[in-house]
């Protein structure tokens, strides 16, 4: 049986070249692996850090793990730091803090295509765990623009057409360039965008500032899951540019 090894954002290509020539199993942390109240994490981490980082608290509460690596470099983000030192203290396993200053570029196909915009985050945070190209993909005419990371509420991306372009963290994950903050910083001024970031996440600040130097764009975060209120601003936003909330285009 294949031994259970966590990561934490996006580890450099070589650790993750490394578990796979073991023939380890790898469980992404950021994603909610277990069914079990976030509050249980409350006693770890303060409810004040983003809803990722809790999951990934919580996760390891009830997880079997051989070992964890966790990128605590630019690629992630500072509290990542410091939630490492919580789960080294908290599990009897090596925890092993990690910075990918990888700089190859992979492209990013997915965030240009016309897959549902669902699909597009499910196969970008899927390929963290593989060190293998993505398959060449078709390009879609953008009608709208996705910023930021991928939420903890996927339920939120069903509200976007298909021809959504994917920018941001998001987009660097994929590129498996999770710390070029260029890339990062990219966005298309002739789409209307949608800046997204976790609630009492640091990126809350790039995303903010972006979307005010963007002609077309509103700021949205949201925490554990999505309000009606935030889904709800979004939908607005959408239809005032011009765009039916979760269409699918086929131009």
């Amino acid at each position: 049986m294949p031994r259970q090894v966590g990561i934490v954002g996006v580890p450099p290509l070589a650790v993750i070249e490394s578990i796979t020539r073991a023939g380890d199993a790898i469980v992404d942390l950021d994603e909610l692996q277990v069914r079990a109240p976030i509050d249980q994490s409350a006693a770890r981490i303060p409810r004040a850090y983003c809803a990722i980082l809790r999951t990934v608290v919580l996760n390891c509460l009830h997880l079997q793990l051989e070992c964890i690596y966790i990128d605590v470099g630019p690629g992630k983000c500072d509290c990542a730091l410091h939630v490492a030192e919580v789960i080294a203290d908290m599990l009897p396993v090596p925890v092993i803090r990690t910075r990918n200053q990888d700089t190859r570029a992979f492209g990013h196909p997915l965030c240009t295509s016309r897959l549902p915009l669902v699909d597009k985050f499910l196969r970008i945070v899927k390929g963290v765990q593989s060190a293998t190209p993505y398959p060449p993909m078709e390009s879609c005419r953008p009608s709208c623009g996705f910023w930021g990371v991928p939420p903890r509420d996927f339920s939120l991306l069903a509200l976007f057409p298909d021809t959504t372009h994917v920018f941001g963290w998001t987009r660097c994950m994929e590129n498996k360039t999770p710390a070029d903050l260029k890339l990062e910083h990219h966005f298309d001024p002739a789409i209307p965008t949608v800046f997204f970031a976790q609630s009492f996440c640091a990126k809350s600040v790039l995303a903010k500032h972006l979307a005010a130097k963007h002609p077309r764009a509103i700021a949205v975060d949201c925490d554990v899951t999505a309000s009606s209120s935030t889904r709800a601003k979004i939908e607005a936003f959408l239809e005032l540019s011009g765009i039916v909330p979760g269409q699918r285009n086929n131009d």
